[in-house]
């Protein structure tokens, strides 16, 4: 299948999925005396992860604009994921370099995924990009750093909630005999 082709559908996947399920979904990890707040697992990010190793950054930014931006259309949040995802379009290089042994370049015509950079490597790309994600989401969501704790807890219960979710969509979706992924 075409690169570009492939790169539309999984977009639209991910981008209908976030908005006509997940984002219904209102989690609570645990009750507590003064309320945990509710928070909604995220997918959309993937389609940033898992675009191949030589996308420009310039190109990751404008992907990663227009799908927060899609996102922002459906929930009507007013930028909010189109600035937390080009913060981490703009982020994915420089950890992609650190986390790989050899450079970027050498990895041509492969995406990001468990066969072709570890399992290691690659659950730390995901978590490290995906915590980043929601530590720019949450303050401008609650339009509050007030409760510092409260924050940094539902940052973290929302990252390990999506990559459950990553990972579930990582291991039914992509092929794990070689570097292609659907």
């Amino acid at each position: 299948m075409n690169i570009y082709v492939k790169t539309l559908f999984r977009f639209c996947i991910l981008i209908g999925l976030q908005v006509l399920l997940l984002f219904r979904v209102n989690l609570l990890w645990w009750v507590v005396p003064s309320g945990f707040p509710p928070f909604s697992p995220h997918i959309y990010q993937l389609f940033i992860l898992l675009l191949p190793f030589e996308t420009p950054v310039w190109l990751l930014l404008v992907l990663g604009f227009l799908t927060g931006l899609s996102v922002d259309t459906f929930m009507n949040t007013a930028g909010i994921h189109a600035f937390a995802t080009v913060l981490m379009a703009y982020l994915r290089t420089n950890v992609l370099s650190a986390l790989l042994p050899r450079n970027l370049t050498e990895y041509s015509g492969m995406e990001p995924g468990i066969k072709v950079m570890g399992g290691v490597p690659f659950l730390t790309y995901m978590a490290f990009l995906l915590f980043l994600h929601h530590l720019a989401y949450y303050p401008m969501l609650n339009w509050s750093i007030s409760n510092f704790g409260r924050l940094l807890l539902q940052v973290l219960a929302a990252t390990v909630t999506s990559m459950l979710f990553v990972v579930a969509y990582v291991l039914l979706f992509t092929r794990q005999g070689n570097s292609k992924t659907l």
